[in-house]
């Protein structure tokens, strides 16, 4: 498990060096595609349900 969590910028990056879009990654994983881009954003805090659970899987926080 990682020590720290990752910037929304560094998140972006990844996936841009993978060649893959946001869009696909919340298709693979059953969200839908607004809501990761929000939480990536910030315009949701994800402090708990599909929020946190997307944020943690994007590495943007440790999970709890």
């Amino acid at each position: 498990m990682q020590a720290t969590a990752k910037t929304p910028e560094q998140v972006k990056q990844e996936f841009e060096n993978r060649g893959e879009t946001l869009s696909d990654w919340a298709s693979e994983h059953g969200y839908d595609r607004n809501y990761v881009y929000r939480v990536l954003s910030g315009s949701i805090r994800a402090r708990r349900g599909v929020g946190h659970e997307i944020a943690v899987k994007l590495g943007l926080k440790k999970a709890s």
